[in-house]
């Protein structure tokens, strides 16, 4: 399952737009009305690699397959959502299933789109938002911790643990602050605080959705959201959502051509997709072979097991070694023979740290 983002904002930001560009689909209803999204709609994203074309060619592979991320279009968040407003805490709930949060921003002004606060200020919009994730969080730990608390009392170990960072996390709620600023005591408390599941304690890119003419550079808008993302330590990138849904009709042969008129090099898609993986630590490893060039998704720090359990689960448990060669290298003696002879194809145990763009051959038992 590939990891999960899920999409907010405000009814009437661009979500579903950008949601249906992303996914290449009409599968989400884009309308000029709040809550047109009633259910989350789901779709898997190839992430563009220009590296699989270049070891495809020189393994002659007959079929590229990308790594895929996943994105999930939950509907607009308005102010009480918390407390049942809008539609509500089943897309608080929506939100939680995923493992990051990609918080659209509207970052252009047009009178026939309306705006449900009366006004454009998407830094307001963003605080709006962390807001009522802030206060769900809030309600669901002022419920856990003590029941955590009376239970560490008892001496339940595991209770200790969570009534701990819990309790921390907490207290910043209380003071109006993200539980992602709690600093865990140790891996158990960190581990403890992941399994919470907690909405504030999720990574965050904004999407600053602007007007096809500051697709390259950005308006003031999205430049004040930028400035607020460095301030919280979040990332920031500038889309124009209507640009995505004018390319996803396109002829891929046609795509660059349109991108270039605008003064653009990538779609937002690889933009998005990029941002997406720094905020969550990835990194990508390849399979090449005949009959395949393969891209895997591993989180940074990852050995070489945990690499060939995304591969199969059988592979991990019966890990023998794997055969590793850098990208660069692959591509400069022209392959894994060319390699081999040079010397650059090594041989890497359990306790290997996989680095970005290697190319890898998993040997395990039977």
């Amino acid at each position: 399952m590939p990891i999960r983002c899920g999409i907010v904002g405000l009814p009437n930001v661009g979500k579903s737009t950008l949601f249906n560009a992303l996914t290449q689909t009409a599968a989400a209803q884009a309308a000029n009305y709040p809550f047109c999204t009633i259910e989350p709609n789901v779709g898997n994203v190839a992430v563009p690699d220009p590296r699989l074309t270049a070891l495809a060619g020189i393994a002659h592979s007959q079929k590229i397959i990308e790594t895929q991320l996943g994105f999930t279009d939950i509907a607009g968040l308005v102010k009480g959502a918390s407390k049942g407003e809008g539609l509500g805490n089943q897309f608080l709930a929506n939100i939680r299933e995923t493992d990051a949060i990609v918080h659209v921003l509207r970052c252009f002004i047009d009178d026939d789109v309306t705006h449900v606060d009366g006004r454009i200020d998407p830094v307001a919009d963003a605080e709006t938002v962390e807001t009522e994730l802030m206060l769900s969080d809030l309600e669901s730990l002022e419920k856990r911790v003590p029941a955590l608390a009376k239970k560490a009392q008892q001496g339940d170990k595991e209770a200790k643990v969570q009534a701990s960072v819990l309790g921390a996390a907490l207290e910043l709620l209380r003071q109006g602050k993200p539980a992602r600023l709690t600093e865990p005591k140790d891996d158990e408390e960190a581990r403890a605080l992941r399994q919470a599941q907690l909405l504030t304690t999720k990574p965050v890119l904004y999407v600053c959705n602007v007007e096809e003419a500051s697709a390259a550079t950005g308006n003031a808008l999205s430049e004040a959201v930028a400035a607020m993302a460095r301030g919280v330590g979040a990332g920031a990138v500038v889309v124009s959502a209507a640009i995505e849904a004018e390319i996803s009709t396109m002829e891929p042969a046609d795509r660059q051509e349109y991108l270039e008129s605008l003064g653009l090099h990538e779609t937002g898609l690889a933009r998005v997709v990029r941002a997406a993986y720094d905020l969550l630590g990835l990194l990508t490893f390849f399979t090449v072979g005949p009959k395949e060039a393969r891209a895997w998704t591993v989180k940074r720090g990852a050995r070489a097991p945990q690499a060939a359990g995304e591969i199969h689960g059988d592979f991990e448990k019966k890990f023998i070694r794997a055969e590793t060669i850098a990208f660069d290298d692959y591509i400069r003696l022209n392959g894994e023979s060319g390699a081999r002879d040079a010397g650059r194809l090594r041989s890497e145990g359990k306790d290997y740290v996989v680095a970005d763009g290697d190319v890898m051959h998993i040997l395990h038992g039977a």
